[in-house]
């Protein structure tokens, strides 16, 4: 099993206890995401430290007001990392909007270029307040303006009302621990209706810990618990699940 979006820097456990509880539980590999200058670094760090552990590089929506010309550099130059295997995340929040929407909007452009310019797929942010859907529509249309020939990883997909978009796309639908909880049938009736080759599964962690540990800090073991509601939403089997999304993410990211 794969975890495709995981915060090692942020779980309360020792890194080490992480990757090595993660093994025990059969996922083997993890994408370590960076969330900007403070963890772009430290995530590839984790990454060198850990033959299973990958990371990203990239500014948060929430941290957009950061994003200038020598953070876009910095980006850019850690992107070249053998271990850095995508660009983000970074997206849209209307959510917790720290920064104005016009810096979201900058900050993400940006990026979609760096991972343009070094052929890595981009990790997509994408969060409303409940009952709107603003930001989702932000990034599908400035993805469809400047996204052409970038791989997208739609990570924690919320956004049932779009998923026959994303699938015309071509982008890939990751599921967190959300999809496990009792009140997400939408969701999963959305994890049901992704193609084989477009489907993730992630933890998010130390966040959005699925049902069975819900209310516990998550970590990447706990994706297990999420890859079997999604295989049970979809009629097959934990090990056929399973093949599926290590087979996605070694196709995207070359692991």
């Amino acid at each position: 099993m794969i975890d495709s979006h995981t915060h090692l820097f942020l779980c309360e456990r020792p890194e080490e206890d992480l990757v090595a509880s993660a093994r025990d539980a059969g996922v083997m590999r993890m994408l370590n995401v960076g969330l900007g200058s403070e963890s772009n670094a430290g995530s590839i760090a984790s990454a060198e430290r850990h033959e299973g552990v990958f990371a990203t590089v990239g500014c948060h929506p929430t941290s957009a007001q950061d994003f200038d010309d020598a953070l876009e550099e910095e980006i850019a130059r850690l992107a070249e990392h053998e271990k850095v295997r995508a660009i983000g995340e970074t997206g849209i929040d209307h959510y917790r909007e720290t920064a104005s929407p016009a810096e979201q909007r900058r900050a993400f452009r940006a990026q979609i270029e760096i991972a343009r310019d070094r052929d890595l797929p981009i990790v997509i942010h994408a969060r409303d307040p409940d009952g709107e859907t603003t930001a989702t529509d932000d990034v599908f249309e400035i993805l469809d303006a400047h996204g052409a020939g970038v791989r997208v990883i739609l990570h924690c997909f919320l956004a049932p009302w779009r998923v026959e978009d994303a699938i015309e796309r071509g982008w890939y639908c990751s599921f967190s621990g959300i999809v496990t909880f009792p009140k997400s049938d939408a969701l999963r009736e959305a994890a049901g209706k992704v193609p084989d080759e477009l489907l993730l599964v992630e933890t998010d962690a130390p966040y959005l810990a699925p049902q069975p540990v819900r209310g516990r800090s998550n970590e990447p073991a706990h994706v297990v618990a999420t890859a079997r509601v999604v295989a049970a939403v979809r009629g097959v089997s934990y090990g056929e699940l399973e093949r599926v999304v290590e087979a996605n993410a070694h196709t995207l990211f070359g692991w």
